[in-house]
């Protein structure tokens, strides 16, 4: 009789965009930079700076709902540009948002 070899699987899956409830898109980011953010996405904070605008539920505005992709990708912030896929700061935010739905 032959076994059925056993597969050790991940502690975690691999850090990608396309399995991420998109947790980045929740934090405040501020405008340092002009890449071309479109007005109506962004706001200005308490303090007078620029922010990316965040609708009523805690996301950015520039966050499609359906597919969790940003829609304005080619033109985002540069704070969104730097916060790499798969980065110490991507793992934390994952790690985080995971703990709040357990």
């Amino acid at each position: 009789m032959s076994q059925i070899p056993l597969t050790q699987l991940p502690d975690e899956p691999a850090v990608s965009c396309s399995n991420c409830a998109a947790c980045c898109c929740q934090l405040e980011v501020m405008l340092i930079t002009d890449t071309g953010v479109p007005q109506r996405f962004i706001d200005t904070d308490d303090w007078g700076g620029e922010v990316m605008r965040r609708l009523d539920d805690g996301w950015c505005a520039a966050l499609d709902r359906d597919s969790m992709r940003c829609t304005i990708y080619e033109l985002r912030p540069l704070i969104c540009r730097e916060f790499e896929m798969g980065s110490p700061e991507c793992v934390d935010e994952r790690r985080e948002m995971s703990a709040i739905y357990r």
